[in-house]
């Protein structure tokens, strides 16, 4: 599988996690928010914030999602257009927020939902692109973000296997081979059954890129924790996570965004999960199981009082938990032994006091 570099990071098996805190419009069009969950992002130690950055007209028509109950929650009175396009950014904004994330050592993803938005973004020198799924199928925009000659990230939710092959043949044509893909259905907050945690395994052989989970469960619930590490037990290399300033608040996207503490909780949960996890690898014991295994494993003992000067049979012997013994693989050695002291009864059997 091929690995990604990206300045001091590595992605792909055997490397940790790379961990995502997801922004998206979770600022609710406010710089401060914006500047919080970016402060937020790095004191959990995230590896990357991802930004949408979008120009509304280039991205979606006036009408698209209007009426009740078609835009966000406890946003009905606005179409989608209307709601999006009165939190949007602006690029000053913009500028200051990529110096922002830089001088907190977090790595920029650029989600750039259309051609203007992408061309602004250039400028300010993201490490990552990210290309929604609803980009996938859009060859020209493809092939542009493919020629910034940066790492491109597709996140693939509802995305046909065909979608995904044209997409990465696309930008391989561009003559970039830097892709990873990020699966995760984004019906947020998604329900365990339509998750499908199996499909990852699936991806990286396909196209031996590496494969992340971006999670869109109900970030107030258990399930928020638990099942991006069930991503990671099947091989995810890169576990992506909304984040929010605030849920109580409600505001966009905070149905699976963690608040800035459970973030922090979030990651340390997963780097400690990652060490459980460890390599599938053939290896020797380490020095904790060696030392369990001294402690713990079965001995040589004697199974009665048995005398100087006679001789061991297997009957003399009996294999117990002990501070001392011989192991019983080694057993058979000691029979037709002689005893050099009195062994008394379930007194470890060593070979100090064998002839």
């Amino acid at each position: 599988m091929n690995e990604l570099k990206i300045r001091d990071r590595i992605i792909g098996d055997g490397s940790p996690a790379f961990i995502i805190a997801e922004m998206a419009w979770s600022h609710d069009g406010s710089l401060e928010n914006a500047q919080r969950i970016i402060k937020a992002a790095s004191e959990a130690k995230a590896d990357a914030v991802k930004f949408h950055i979008t120009s509304i007209d280039e991205y979606m028509v006036p009408h698209y999602r209007s009426g009740k109950d078609r835009a966000s929650v406890s946003k009905e009175g606005k179409s989608l257009y209307d709601y999006l396009r009165s939190i949007n950014l602006s690029q000053k904004d913009w500028e200051t927020l990529f110096n922002f994330a830089k001088e907190q050592n977090l790595l920029i993803i650029a989600m750039c939902n259309d051609l203007e938005s992408l061309n602004f973004a250039s400028n300010l020198d993201p490490d990552i692109y990210d290309i929604h799924f609803s980009c996938l199928s859009d060859e020209d925009f493809v092939k542009e973000v493919a020629k910034k000659r940066k790492p491109v990230f597709l996140s693939i939710g509802a995305s046909t296997l065909g979608e995904i092959e044209k997409a990465v043949f696309w930008i391989k044509e561009m003559g970039n081979e830097e892709i990873a893909l990020i699966y995760g259905f984004q019906n947020y907050p998604t329900k365990p059954e339509n998750i499908n945690i199996r499909y990852i395994p699936s991806l990286k052989q396909i196209f031996s890129v590496p494969v992340g989970f971006a999670d869109h469960t109900d970030g107030g619930s258990e399930l928020a924790m638990i099942i991006p590490v069930a991503a990671l037990s099947v091989g995810a290399n890169i576990i992506e996570k909304h984040i929010t300033y605030d849920r109580n608040v409600r505001g966009e996207d905070y149905e699976s965004a963690l608040n800035p503490d459970d973030l922090k909780k979030f990651v340390v949960f997963i780097r400690e999960v990652e060490k459980a996890l460890g390599s599938p690898a053939l290896r020797l014991l380490s020095q904790a199981e060696l030392k369990y295994r001294e402690v713990a494993k079965k001995r040589t003992v004697a199974k009665f009082d048995i005398s100087k000067n006679t001789k061991i049979t297997k009957d003399m012997i009996a294999f117990k938990r002990s501070d001392e013994g011989i192991y019983p693989e080694e057993s058979k050695f000691l029979i037709g032994r002689i005893t050099k002291y009195d062994i008394k009864k379930n007194e470890g059997i060593t070979w100090e006091k064998i002839l």
